[in-house]
């Protein structure tokens, strides 16, 4: 199942990929429902209300309490940008007043950045609450994968040394459009993500290359912090972004991040 916030209310992107089925639920967005502790239970038992179109998508995750994201977790990155590879996580927190809807039209903060990067990543999202998980169970503990847009000002990164300052200006944490039912997906170890910026793809890689799988990431976050139903974890970009080409993004461009089984996640940028 894949869910979508519409102005109507949460609804399943219907089997033809066309629009959506409306579900008669009290929820608001898909990190609501999740809070209220059953996964995705309550989606699948909704009564259907009709079709709506996917004009106007609302973000499907606007109201996850936490946004974590790591540094360099793919070995293709670490290889390009000649960086010896992490003994541990470069784990940081994105601040969810940055979360944009999918097609939003983000403004560059042109007087405080020159450098403005996009990011393509799988994000997961948090089903049951984890407090000192192990790695092996993890799996049990996620409810659904999304695409992210983990964009950064690398001029403000390297001028403050503060990713959250970096990655929180208004619109740079595009997710969505949708959210998939982690239990559908045959493979959670090997999910592809694939950015494409004005139609040219720049990064093609998949979760399999990670540096730290996604069981040692979520693990080693919830020694230290709790997460809680609704919980998003981007899981790092692959080599193809903007920094690896010098190449940043201007007025006019659009971003697509597909992830596998995941309705695409478009951003336009003025």
């Amino acid at each position: 199942m894949n869910l979508l916030a519409t102005p109507g209310g949460l609804a399943r992107l219907a089997d033809d990929g066309d629009d959506a089925i409306l579900l008669d639920l009290p929820f608001g967005d898909v990190s609501a429902m999740l809070a209220a502790g059953e996964g995705f239970a309550p989606a699948r038992a909704a009564r259907e209300v009709g079709r709506v179109s996917l004009e106007g998508l609302l973000p499907p995750l606007r109201g996850s309490r936490a946004i974590w994201g790591v540094g360099l977790n793919y070995r293709c990155k670490a290889r390009l940008t000649g960086r010896p590879i992490p003994a541990t996580p470069i784990l940081f927190l994105r601040s969810p007043s940055a979360v944009s809807a999918p097609g939003a039209e983000v403004e560059l903060p042109s007087d405080r950045s020159s450098q403005v990067d996009y990011e393509g990543e799988v994000a997961f999202v948090v089903g049951r609450r984890m407090c000192r998980v192990a790695p092996d169970q993890v799996w049990e503990h996620l409810a659904g994968v999304t695409a992210a847009n983990d964009m950064t000002a690398r001029d403000v990164m390297v001028a403050t040394a503060t990713p959250t300052l970096a990655k929180s200006f208004p619109g740079f944490g595009a997710l969505g459009a949708s959210v998939l039912d982690l239990s559908t997906v045959e493979d959670p170890t090997d999910i592809a993500v694939r950015t494409s910026v004005n139609g040219t793809v720049r990064q093609d890689a998949s979760t399999e290359a990670l540096i730290f799988a996604v069981p040692e990431l979520l693990a080693t976050i919830s020694r230290f912090a709790v997460l809680e139903p609704g919980d998003v974890v981007l899981t790092g970009t692959p080599a193809g972004t903007g920094q690896d080409r010098e190449v940043f993004l201007c007025p006019g461009d659009e971003v697509e991040v597909s992830v596998a089984g995941v309705l695409p996640l478009r951003t336009r940028f003025r």
